[in-house]
């Protein structure tokens, strides 16, 4: 019988003993079902043996690694959220392990991250605008892994700590910038259908107009996807309209570089024939001609506060707040004039 001949045994070197796949050690380690009975008493005598040390037995238990895990890791905004996130577990003395589960793929895909989650022993999770359905949620509740959500895809769980900007406030804001410069006919593209921020900057737009008296107008708000592919889709058919708007409001800075595109290709200027906002303020937004004229949202301020947040619940600390919206503002740059009497009525 061994004692503690083993201080550095890692879940690898168990699997490699037991003859099974680090997944299937992981699966053990957190009490899960679809294990073979024969193949979870091999590997638990081989825990035992090697006095392997389970999350939580201790400060050797601490792998010294935070998940940032996204949906998928195709907008630039992400970068933001993991600078933001990098420096403030830097400075913790802890590293950052960047994944997604690609919301494309299903439970197969969200079953994989959790087995490679698991298996790299991680001390905390930070989700990006993710999804917490029934399956992810029980989970990740199995592997009792401490976890801040940051910009929840759906209505904010209660039991999790979720860092978010103000989005309602922000879409207000941009919505009376340009009821401001006289503009009336004002457009609105969606981003992704079904994300809470989404909802939140559509209601803004909508509470925006109301204020103001001007009736909204179905007509004038396109769907899209937070992405420059769907803003160009909907510029083209907001800009094809027989009255066409004078103003678009885009609930992120790619949708509304997508409608800078879709001017252009129409033949219009901006901001002398079409005046547009945007939401994020990414590099790309003072970068554009001209510069766009955007809501701010500070991502790298959210995921800073995200892994401080995930910092204090790893070492057993109590937050805060479960629920916390950081400021939005308004940049105003070169995108928006204002009407003259013009079209404004």
């Amino acid at each position: 019988m061994q004692d503690n001949a083993h201080p550095a045994v890692t879940i690898s070197d168990i699997a490699s003993a037991a003859g099974v796949s680090i997944p299937t050690v992981s699966r053990v380690l957190n009490g899960r079902s679809d294990v073979a009975p024969a193949t979870r008493e091999r590997v638990e005598v081989l825990l035992r043996e090697y006095g392997y040390r389970r999350r939580g037995a201790g400060p050797s238990a601490s792998s010294g690694l935070v998940d940032l895990v996204f949906n998928d890791l195709d907008s630039p905004w992400a970068v933001e959220i993991i600078r933001g996130v990098e420096e403030s577990v830097n400075a913790e003395g802890l590293s950052v392990v960047v994944s997604a589960i690609h919301r494309r793929g299903g439970t197969e895909s969200t079953r994989k991250w959790l087995d490679t989650l698991a298996a790299r022993a991680s001390d905390g999770a930070i989700l990006v605008t993710t999804d917490l359905d029934s399956f992810l949620h029980a989970e990740l509740k199995r592997l009792n892994l401490p976890l801040v959500v940051v910009d929840p895809a759906g209505v904010p769980d209660l039991e999790l700590p979720t860092i978010g900007a103000t989005n309602w406030t922000g879409a207000v804001t941009a919505t009376e910038h340009l009821l401001q410069h006289n503009h009336r006919r004002i457009a609105f593209v969606a981003g992704r259908p079904g994300l809470w921020c989404s909802r939140a900057r559509l209601d803004g737009y909508r509470a925006g107009l109301d204020a103001a008296g001007i009736a909204f107008d179905p007509a004038l708000v396109v769907g899209g996807d937070f992405d420059y592919a769907s803003g160009f889709s909907a510029g083209t058919e907001l800009l094809a309209l027989a009255d066409r708007p004078t103003a678009v409001f885009a609930a992120s800075d790619q949708m509304a570089l997508g409608v800078y595109e879709a001017a252009r290709q129409q033949g219009l200027r901006i901001p002398d024939d079409l005046s547009v906002v945007g939401f994020d303020d990414l590099p790309e937004a003072g970068w554009a001609s001209p510069p766009l004229t955007t809501v701010r949202q500070p991502l790298s301020e959210m995921g800073s506060l995200a892994a401080r947040t995930l910092v204090r619940l790893v070492r057993g600390q109590s937050v805060e707040s479960p629920r916390i919206e950081l400021s939005t503002r308004l940049i105003q740059r070169a995108s928006v004039r204002a009407l003259h009497g013009e079209r404004s009525t």
